[in-house]
């Protein structure tokens, strides 16, 4: 049931390309709704990440590109930038703050995501081709980037990965769609 509102959006209703998407979508969505609790222990701490997204988006993609390199690459816009001089670019913390809204709306859809998801996925694979992994590694790095500034302890953390596993299991069913292999 969607909070008021809110839109639902019934699996009859999500189509890309002509085609009705997957059957994965949908199951996760319901293993989602069952999972309330997972996104209330992570929405209890969302707080503190977007009293200042541009802060706290900085600094996960400083993190990602630092522990990740190669990610880096994925963003031309960011290729030239030296590993010191990441911290505080006003480009970087921008991007991240980009993400870091994606993801808070994505949270409090609270599994319903996806309106949100397949805009996303779709300009993730046909314009920036970005593969599934990436999002894994981006996972983790929120993970600790809201363990450390907002205080999500382990529950959190580890509902977060769930929260996510499910997320990027949706990605790759649009993926699939669009005939990308993330």
């Amino acid at each position: 049931m969607s909070p008021p509102g809110q839109l639902a959006c019934g699996p009859g209703n999500r189509t890309l390309k002509g085609h009705t998407l997957s059957a994965s979508i949908n199951q996760h969505q319901h293993h989602s709704s069952q999972n309330m609790a997972d996104y209330d222990l992570v929405l209890k701490c969302w707080g503190a990440v977007e009293s200042d997204y541009n802060t706290n988006g900085g600094e996960v993609l400083t993190r990602l590109f630092k522990e990740y390199p190669a990610t880096q690459q994925l963003f031309p816009k960011f290729a030239g930038i030296s590993q010191g001089d990441l911290a505080g670019n006003a480009a970087v913390a921008a991007h991240g703050a980009t993400v870091l809204r994606k993801l808070g709306e994505l949270l409090k859809a609270k599994g319903g995501h996806a309106d949100i998801l397949k805009p996303m996925a779709t300009t993730h694979a046909q314009k920036h081709k970005i593969g599934l992994a990436n999002f894994t590694l981006i996972t983790e790095v929120i993970v600790k980037v809201m363990a450390e500034k907002a205080g999500l302890d382990a529950a959190g953390q580890d509902a977060l990965r769930k929260i996510m596993a499910a997320v990027i299991s949706d990605i790759d069913a649009y993926y699939k769609e669009l005939n990308f292999s993330g």
